[in-house]
């Protein structure tokens, strides 16, 4: 912390002024690192939506739970070249309970409305522990290639 003290002489008045100046502090939340609304997803199925290059990156703009944060295993709505689309949630920044992996980026496998996944195979390995979740997941475990 640094701290300095200004005279300013102004004609005829006497001026002094403090500013102290506090170091800045960068740091991620665990919410900001959660899937929420306008959060920057990947898409690491092979469909031909989520592959393509385009100008802005798939957006989440709807998280289906009760809380609005979205976990591995949450089905989200996203804002993808134009178009509304569901996806699954197969991997996430944020650290969640003991033993699971915790990712470096934000991962989304697209799936269609019945709950059948777009693409036929998913690129980056899959949390194991999606296996035991409720749900029904079965298509999209069959399509991933590794877990971890």
């Amino acid at each position: 912390m640094a701290l300095s003290r200004i005279t300013r002489t102004l004609p005829g008045l006497l001026v002094e002024t403090s500013s102290i100046v506090f170091p800045r502090k960068f740091s991620v939340s665990a919410v900001a690192a959660a899937i929420q609304k306008m959060t920057r997803v990947r898409v690491v199925d092979n469909s031909s939506l989520g592959n393509t290059p385009y100008h802005r990156p798939p957006r989440v703009i709807h998280v289906y739970t009760k809380n609005g944060i979205g976990k591995v295993g949450d089905k989200v709505l996203l804002a993808i070249k134009g178009q509304k689309k569901k996806a699954l949630i197969v991997g996430h920044k944020m650290p969640g309970d003991r033993m699971t992996p915790r990712f470096d980026s934000n991962n989304v496998v697209l799936i269609e409305d019945n709950g059948n996944p777009t693409g036929t195979r998913i690129k980056v390995p899959i949390p194991s522990h999606l296996r035991q979740m409720e749900g029904d997941f079965s298509k999209v475990l069959a399509i991933a290639s590794s877990f971890v």
